[in-house]
C-alpha cells in the first residue's frame, strides 16, 4: 500500500481535520492508539473555529496526510524558531511510519519556507512514552516548563490538575526528506 501524500491542509479539510484529532486525542476511540490523552483530559482537543483560524494564519500550516489518516501544525513563534503542535495519526494507524513522515514535513517547513533553525514542542510532563519517543526522534528537553491553559474548555476538561508541559526542542539542519512531497501551499 503506498503511503498517504502529506499536503498543505486547506479549509475544506476542517472537518476531516476535526475528526481525526478527536479521535486520536479524545474519548474512547482514541484508546486504540498509545498517543492518546484520555485518561488526563475530557471534553474536545480543538474545535472548527480554532482549525479554521489556524490555517488562516499566515505564521502557521497546519500537513495533512491522504484524506486525514494524520496531521500536523507548524507555528512560526520567533527568533528562528518554529513550534510542533497537532501531531494525529489516526488510533488503527499509529505505530507504521506515519507520524515520523509527518514530523519530518513539519520540519522541513519549518526549515524551507520560514527559515527556521530551531523547532519546539510542548507535551503534557505526564506522557513519558510520548516524551521518549519524540527524544528517540532527536528532541531534547530544554528544563523550561509552561502551565496548561486549566480554564480554557476549548483545549479539553482536566481530569487532574497534574498537567503542565515539559518544551522539548531540536535543531533543524540539512535538508528536507526526500519521501516526502511537496509541502508548499
Amino acid at each position: 500500500m503506498e503511503p498517504p501524500l502529506i499536503r498543505p491542509a486547506t479549509i475544506a479539510d476542517v472537518p476531516s481535520l476535526h475528526a481525526l484529532v478527536e479521535s486520536a486525542y479524545r474519548g474512547d476511540s482514541a484508546r486504540g492508539g498509545w498517543t492518546h490523552e484520555a485518561d488526563l483530559l475530557g471534553g474536545q482537543r480543538t474545535d472548527a473555529e480554532l482549525l479554521s483560524a489556524v490555517l488562516s494564519d499566515p505564521a502557521c500550516r497546519i500537513l495533512i496526510a491522504g484524506d486525514g489518516a494524520g496531521c500536523v501544525q507548524v507555528t512560526r513563534v520567533d527568533g528562528g524558531r518554529c513550534a510542533l503542535g497537532l501531531l494525529a495519526v489516526r488510533p488503527d494507524g499509529q505505530a507504521l511510519g506515519l507520524g515520523r513522515r509527518l514530523i519530518a514535513a513539519a520540519e522541513r517547513v519549518a526549515r524551507d519556507d520560514y527559515a527556521s533553525k530551531t523547532m519546539e514542542m510542548t507535551v503534557i510532563r505526564r506522557r513519558a512514552e510520548l516524551i521518549a519517543w519524540y527524544e528517540r526522534r532527536g528532541y531534547r528537553r530544554t528544563g523550561e516548563e509552561r502551565a496548561f491553559p486549566l480554564d480554557d474548555r476549548r483545549f479539553g476538561v482536566p481530569k487532574t490538575l497534574d498537567l503542565d508541559f515539559i518544551v522539548l526542542e531540536r535543531a533543524l539542519t540539512g535538508q528536507g526528506s526526500p519521501e516526502i512531497e511537496s509541502v508548499k501551499p
